[in-house]
């Protein structure tokens, strides 16, 4: 057993709710004795330790009370019961540059952030050259830091944050900031803690971050503690809370989550168990119409959330209005950006439906594997096809949902090419 360096035992923290506002200023002037408010508890009976050296990742939906944790760690939170042990110097990138004087240059708050942080003058002209080459915001140093964009203020916050040399790192989804090349730098900072053998505590929805660095992770569900255990099989548990399923471990009831895939696709529209985008555009002449879509992964759950290299399934339920002659169903994957990065359809792939009637129904699935780098994309569905010898659209929905592909190794571009590598050494 190593050292233990955080402990968290019995952990609670509950938020008094009020109905209105003058119902807190009656409790705290003592002019009532019956309870104005509602007990909320963002954190009930939480236990968990690390270990020195360890990179132990939290994850969990909103609201889970991650945050909440980190920020009683750290001392922002006091919590309402039990207690957080505490062993070694922290550095926490929760709220970045929350102790930053807008006034103050930027070399000014390099060192009041030092000083808060507890290092003295010395110590901090000894990190001072790390730190401004970190940051890379060149003569902007010198400037009141209200004059930043926002993402050089990140940057020098960032900066300070992780060359002070702590012995235990705390992040809070601070690894997505910046353009793609800081956060490249941030990484490998990252990566260069933990070969040190540094302790780092780590809260992000970026699963395939979570995958690659985590030794353990911890799953949190509206503010208790679900399960801890190997990166995969919480990832894995975390995939079903999000479609709002009982989470089954792998393994242990493996038969009993195939039966819960199963019984699925055969109750109630496909969307009520996945997460759709709201604000989906949709239009067409709705001669046929895509009434249902989904996504499954490789073990036939519904879900946004796949692994890259696994084979998953895009189906769509059409319904024809009219009598149609060739109809064309389609899927599109979008970055973020908005930039189209692959797709197919049924006419494409030689997959023809010939002359539907109106008043039926089709189900198309795609099957494919995965070869996406990690990250978030948006899934489109489209059914066009000939009226009468022209062509027509019947049925768009662009953004219907989100997908995010979690990865543990993504290469350059969008996509992998899945390049097996050798090496030989000449005189061997």
């Amino acid at each position: 057993m190593g050292k233990k360096v955080i402990q968290v035992r019995n952990l609670d923290k509950m938020y008094k709710l009020y109905e209105k506002p003058s119902d807190r200023l009656k409790e705290s002037l003592g002019l009532t004795r019956k309870k104005c408010y509602r007990e909320h508890y963002a954190l009930h009976d939480i236990n968990f330790e690390v270990e020195q050296g360890e990179t132990v990742g939290i994850i969990g939906t909103n609201g889970s009370g991650k945050s909440t944790i980190l920020k009683i760690i750290t001392g922002v939170l006091n919590p309402t019961a039990g207690e957080v042990v505490v062993d070694g110097r922290i550095s926490a990138l929760l709220e970045l540059g929350a102790g930053f004087n807008p006034e103050y240059s930027g070399l000014e708050n390099v060192y009041l952030n030092g000083t808060m942080i507890g290092f003295s003058k010395e110590e901090i002209e000894q990190r001072l050259d790390d730190i401004l080459s970190f940051a890379d915001i060149g003569d902007f140093i010198h400037q009141p830091v209200k004059m930043y964009s926002s993402g050089m203020f990140v940057r020098l916050a960032f900066a300070v944050a992780i060359n002070i040399e702590p012995e235990i790192l705390i992040v809070d989804e601070a690894l997505s900031v910046g353009d793609v090349f800081f956060q490249a730098k941030c990484y490998h900072k990252f990566e260069e803690f933990k070969k040190q053998g540094k302790t780092i505590l780590f809260v992000s929805h970026d699963l395939s971050s979570v995958s690659k660095y985590c030794d353990r992770v911890i799953l949190l569900n509206k503010g208790q503690k679900l399960d801890e255990g190997e990166p995969k099989e919480m990832v894995d548990l975390y995939k079903q809370l999000l479609v709002k399923q009982d989470p089954v471990k792998q393994g242990t009831q493996g038969a009993e989550a195939e039966v819960q895939a199963q019984s699925q696709t055969q109750t109630g529209s496909w969307q009520s168990s996945f997460q759709t985008n709201p604000n989906t555009l949709e239009y067409g002449e709705k001669q046929a119409e895509i009434v249902d879509f989904v996504v499954e992964d490789a073990r036939g759950r519904y879900t946004n959330t796949i692994e890259k290299g696994e084979r998953f399934k895009i189906k769509m339920k059409i319904h024809f209005n009219e009598d149609i002659q060739e109809p064309i169903m389609a899927f599109t994957f979008k970055n973020i950006r908005g930039t189209e990065i692959t797709g197919t359809n049924t006419m494409y792939e030689k997959a023809v439906v010939p002359h539907p009637e109106a008043g039926k129904e089709c189900i198309v699935t795609f099957q494919q594997k995965m070869d996406l780098q990690g990250g978030e994309y948006l899934l489109s569905f489209g059914c066009t096809g000939y009226k009468e010898g022209e062509f027509r659209v019947f049925h768009r929905l662009y953004d219907a949902c989100n997908v995010t592909v979690i990865s543990a190794k993504n290469t350059v571009g969008f996509y992998d090419m899945n390049s097996k590598v050798t090496i030989e050494q000449e005189g061997e």
